[in-house]
């Protein structure tokens, strides 16, 4: 018996913008995936950590915080909606009219049980690939927040926070985060 091949079709950002406004969508590597809508837990973690983040980049002048749905485009190939992202003071020419043109300084990813193997291995690459200079990926499950640095084009944990500790930031200096607030 012969096996068919099918082919996946290819979007394109053009295609992309075109989708419905009624779901969540990103477009990794030309695929085009529907993101469902969080959890209550996952958005109680998503707003306890944005305000953190953007308090301190406020009161810092450091730059701007965003929360999904916004999309940030890396290329036609490649528009994300990460649940937080930073962009830094020096790169506010990034931010367009209708999406973030390049990747951010720092994004947070938070795992939901649709999202485990996108989250933590086709987002984790492709931020690496983007150049994102610091990844988190928040487990709420484990009530754990891992922290990724870019180095030689790979991310390398920097450390995994537990609920009973203080999570710091190593590009936002100064920046500390005590994660029973969160979890």
């Amino acid at each position: 018996m012969a096996t068919i091949a099918v082919e996946k079709k290819k979007y394109t950002y053009e295609d992309y913008i075109k989708v419905s406004d009624d779901k969540r969508y990103e477009l990794i590597n030309g695929e085009l995936l529907m993101t469902p809508s969080p959890t209550p837990k996952h958005q109680s973690v998503s707003i306890e950590l944005a305000f953190r983040v953007k308090n301190f980049a406020t009161i810092n002048d450091l730059g701007k915080v965003f929360c999904a749905p916004c999309d940030v485009f890396l290329n036609e190939e490649n528009v994300v909606q990460p649940d937080i992202f930073f962009i830094s003071k020096d790169r506010l020419n990034i931010i367009g009219e209708k999406n973030m043109q390049g990747a951010p300084d720092l994004v947070v990813e938070i795992i939901s049980e649709n999202s485990v193997y996108r989250d933590m291995v086709q987002k984790k690459r492709l931020y690496a690939r983007f150049s994102v200079k610091e990844y988190w990926i928040v487990i709420p499950e484990e009530e754990e927040i891992e922290v990724y640095i870019l180095e030689d084009n790979a991310y390398q944990l920097y450390c995994a926070y537990k609920k009973t500790e203080e999570l710091v930031s190593p590009s936002l200096k100064g920046l500390k985060i005590v994660l029973k607030e969160i979890f």
